[in-house]
């Protein structure tokens, strides 16, 4: 799969692994978000090697995040989604949801799914509703999972 990029004025999106800041993801992540605040380095890093991973900068800087879990025919889980806190308001995470819809790697899926407490104005956007059939889907979570 090849590493695409996107721009927006001074800012970029890309899918490119080498341009990741893993501690900078697992600092947000393990300090900022009410999802993964529990998570190692070791798992974040694992976690973004098995997915689809959108890296949003800023010059050299990260910026934001997000990662899709995927099996490219039919299903997509959306994770870790972020945008700074000092670069929020500007349409990023709106850029950021429209750039993962779009990928032209991402398409036909027969569902994509994810989990939030609070940003469901945003993804309802992007097409994503509560569970079509929630009597069909079972988890095994943990137990501090969100």
């Amino acid at each position: 799969m090849q590493n695409l990029e996107w721009k927006n004025g001074e800012f970029i999106i890309s899918t490119d692994r080498n341009r990741l800041q893993i501690e900078a993801i697992h600092k947000f992540l393990s300090e900022e978000s009410y999802w993964a605040n529990k998570r190692t380095r070791e798992q974040t890093a694992t976690a973004i090697k098995n997915s689809l991973p959108f890296g949003v900068y800023t010059g050299e800087n990260q910026i934001g995040f997000a990662r899709v879990v995927t099996d490219y025919a039919t299903f997509a889980y959306l994770g870790d989604v972020y945008i700074l806190e000092e670069f929020r308001g500007q349409g990023l995470s709106k850029w950021l949801m429209e750039t993962i819809v779009n990928h032209p790697d991402l398409q036909g899926f027969r569902r994509w799914v994810l989990a939030t407490k609070d940003a469901h104005t945003l993804y309802e956007k992007y097409g994503f509703t509560s569970l079509k059939h929630p009597a069909r889907w079972m988890e095994k979570a943990a137990p501090d999972a969100y």
